[in-house]
This record gives C-alpha cells, structure tokens and sequence, in this order.
C-alpha cells in the first residue's frame, strides 16, 4: 500500500508537468486496482496538450507503483489464505516475475516468511529460477529511469536488507536464503529440490555466501549428495553409450588405440587403478593420424563437451629452462608471480579435466621433471607454493619420436599377412625391444617412462581408411556450401 501511494504522489507530478488533471484517488483505495482505473478518459479532455500523448503519464506510474497483478503485495501482506486461492486458480502464478525480475519465492525467502515460502513451494514454485535484477545503475542506463527511483523501488518493494545497487542476476531463492542467514529456510529450499550447485553472475554457488556453521555444513553436505547423483547418472549414460562408439564414430581406424584407451579409462572409472595417481598416456605416431583427435574426444565424453574440460599445451613453448616458469608459474620475487602458469591456472578452473601434452619431446628436461611429480602424485606445486590435487585428471602425451619406425613396421606386418587392408597390431617384442630404447634415447629419464600408465600406437592409414577420410573431408564441405547457398555449375 505504500508503495502504491508513494507511486501514486509521484505520477502526478507527471500529471502535472503535462498540466492535465490527475486522476483522484482515495488513500483506502484497493492497491489491486489496476491501471486503466488510475486513468483519467483523456480521450475529450482539453486539458491534455495533444490527444495523441495521453499514454506519456504510463512511463512514470508503470515505472514506479507497478506490479504484476498483486502476488507480491499479497506476499508482503502474509495473506496466505489469498495467495493459495488465486494460484490455484493460475499456476502461472507461482513464478510469475516482478518487474526488476525477482520472484514470488524469492521476496518470501528474504522477508524470512518461512510459512509462506513452504506455501509457495507446494504450490509448485520452482525454486532454481534466477533473478534478473542487475542493480540499480545497470538498470537506469538500460531504461533511462533515474536510479534512485530504482533503488527506492528494490528497497521498498524487496528488501532494505541488501544494497539496491549491487548486480544480484543469478541468484536464487537459495543464494537469498543464505544471505539473510535463515537456516530452516535453507534446510526447506534444499529439501524442496534447490540445486545447491548453481552459480550467480558472479560464480558464487550459495555456500560462498554461508556465515553460519551449521548452514555450510548443510550445503557442504547436499553438495556431496549431488555430486554423487550426477556421477552415477553419469556412468549409467556412459553405460548406455561406450566410450568406444563415440570414438569409433570420430575417427577413422586406430581401432587397437580406440580399445587401449577405451579399456583404460574403464578400469580408472571402476577403480581398477591406483586411486593416489592419475592416468597417464603417451600416443606414439605420424602427425595427422588422429592422436589430438582422440584427446578431444575423450574429453568431450567425460565433461559433456565442457570447454574448461579439455586443456592443450603446446610443449614446443617450453624448449628453453627459464621458460618452465611459463609452465608452473614464476617464483616469489619474480614478475608474474602472482599470476601463476599457464598448467596451473587451468588445473585449478579444472582439477579433473584431460590435459593434452603435445609434441612433449620437444620440452626442456627440466619442464619433463615437473611433470615427475604430477605425474608420480597427481598433484602439482606453483611458483605461489598453491598445490592443486589433479588425481582424478587425465594427462595424455603426444609424441612423433619413432613415428617412422612405427609405420614401415605397420607396412610390413600388412605385407606379411598379405592384406594391405589388415587390422594389425604391434608385438610387445616390437614395443619392449625396439620403440623402449628410441623412448629411453629421447626422454633421457626411465623414471619418465615408469610413470606412463599406458603407450598407445596410431598406425599410419591402409588405403580403405583414406578413402573414408576423404569422403568425410568432402561431406563437410558439402554441409558448408549448402549452409551458404553455393553450387557449382560447369563452364
């Protein structure tokens, strides 16, 4: 009601800058009246300046005293009895938005009503929508209303409880359950389904906000829970859908490296590695044969194509000692200190992602060395002394080293058994006694070697295999001339 009188004084201001009479309104009117009766029939009048601009008076009366019908007037009055009745009526009701972009539940979560918010939320109020209110300033330059009547709008019409200015998109009805401290209202919203995971604008889940003990062990605790939910969900899609199938539908042959890999990040998954230590690969062959590929693919399929999911760095970068600082971030003293290194940054945005090592022989031993203890311990130390824990991470090696040895031995085991077509596969005489020694040559270390949980070969391509690989270079190209609009037509 005050907040209607209060719009009421100010339209007619408005009115009056537009000198034509305001319309009369009683101050026991109902706050439910809707706008059409708060408006004079301007239609005859001779006190309006042009009969074409009688709509200008709505800027400041919808601006300022408006609301979606009166849910949230309703809300504010405790009137549970009302608010059951006409969201019976209208289910629409219950996430019906404000016009700053709050919700229903929302402004019952910051009053702290905990009987109307239980009322809501068994009226079927989601409880993981969003708010859309993105702070005072933001909102005046968007819609050219000065900021304060904002402001005063937020304050009286939401809370005085948080600062009207601040950007709060993202929110949720949970993220306002913590910030006004109310623990059975968090307990009530967690019970109801709230995805305690969600993140604000500003990438702050509701427990960033937590002050009270017993509310971060109630989100530390749902948190747990929801991890483990979307983990088994998880592993029963992958059930549905191997690993293998989405390999074998991205690339083209290297079935002996699509079963190596496929087989190894099942064991990891069932817990048939070493939990204190990450799983690590080297992929051995020529260049273009799909060893990135296959990387990319792993990654897309543990993290759902996930961007932060999937880290590359080029080892060509780090060939000379003092650039390991570039890897780990630099030491204290130094310049860049503070920000840390380029592998750091990204394990810790991402501590289980696949992180590709490509071209690894061409890195400094010292670079090699760092990744001893990543490696040995799956976790890792930068230049600030931060250690970031990656054991659940995938670390996979590329390397052209042997390449060639690699594929005239594919040529000849093809001509051996007659086929050119074959579906061959090295020996471990082959591995052990030939491509051990070039590896020891080349890395200089066994320990380095010691730490590889599996080397997997790409076999230079039969003729079958090209063919494919041509007729899908050559679909793609198709998509994209049809998507512009381009067709060829002879001379």
């Amino acid at each position: 009601m005050y907040a209607v009188r209060s719009g009421l004084r100010r339209s007619r201001y408005l009115f009056r800058c537009l000198s034509f009479k305001p319309p009369t309104v009683h101050p026991a009117a109902s706050p439910s009246r809707s706008l059409q009766s708060l408006l004079p029939n301007c239609s005859g009048s001779t006190n309006f300046p042009h009969p074409n601009l009688w709509h200008l008076p709505l800027i400041g009366l919808v601006c300022l005293c408006a609301t979606k019908d009166d849910v949230f007037d309703a809300i504010k009055s405790k009137k549970y009895r009302y608010i059951q009745k006409i969201m019976k009526e209208d289910k629409n009701l219950c996430d019906v938005r404000h016009p700053l972009g709050w919700t229903p539940l929302m402004l019952a979560v910051v009053l702290r009503d905990v009987e109307m918010t239980k009322q809501l939320l068994d009226l079927g109020a989601n409880p993981n929508l969003v708010d859309q209110y993105p702070g005072s300033l933001k909102l005046a330059r968007e819609t050219h209303v000065y900021h304060g009547d904002i402001e005063w709008r937020r304050l009286t019409q939401f809370t005085d409880f948080l600062n009207p200015s601040a950007d709060f998109r993202g929110c949720t009805a949970l993220h306002y359950a913590v910030l006004v401290n109310d623990l059975s209202l968090v307990r009530l919203l967690v019970d109801k389904g709230a995805d305690v995971s969600i993140v604000n604008e500003r990438g702050h889940r509701p427990i960033m906000y937590a002050k009270d003990r017993s509310i971060k062990e109630l989100l530390s605790k749902a948190e747990t829970e929801l991890e483990k939910k979307k983990a088994e969900k998880e592993r029963e899609e992958r059930r549905l859908q191997p690993l293998e199938s989405r390999l074998r539908k991205a690339l083209v042959g290297q079935e002996a490296a699509i079963r190596t890999v496929s087989a190894a990040i099942r064991r990891k998954e069932n817990g048939w590695y070493d939990e204190d230590h990450p799983l690590v690969f080297l992929f051995l062959g020529s260049s273009g044969i799909g060893k990135t590929e296959l990387a990319k693919q792993i990654a897309a399929y543990l993290h759902k194509d996930v961007k932060k999911g999937f880290i590359r760095i080029d080892m060509s970068e780090y060939q000379q000692k003092h650039e390991v600082s570039k890897f780990i971030g630099s030491p204290p003293g130094y310049i860049g200190h503070e920000q840390g290194g380029q592998l750091t940054q990204a394990l810790s945005a991402c501590p289980n992602a696949v992180v590709l090592f490509d071209e690894t022989e061409k890195a400094h031993p010292d670079v090699l060395t760092a990744l001893l203890q990543l490696f040995d311990e799956g976790r890792l130390t930068d230049g600030r002394g931060h250690t970031i824990d990656c054991k659940d991470a995938i670390f996979i090696m590329t390397s052209n080293v042997g390449s060639q040895v690699i594929a005239e031995h594919a040529q000849a085991l093809r001509q051996a058994s007659g086929d050119s077509e074959a579906d061959i596969e090295l020996s471990r005489d082959f591995k052990e006694n030939v491509m051990r020694p070039i590896l020891r040559h080349n890395f200089l270390r066994d320990e380095f070697l010691g730490r590889i949980n599996e080397m997997v070969y790409f076999l230079p391509f039969s003729t079958s295999e090209l063919t494919q690989l041509v007729y899908r270079y050559l679909s793609t190209w198709q998509e994209r001339l049809s998507q512009n609009q381009t067709r060829f037509t002879s001379c």
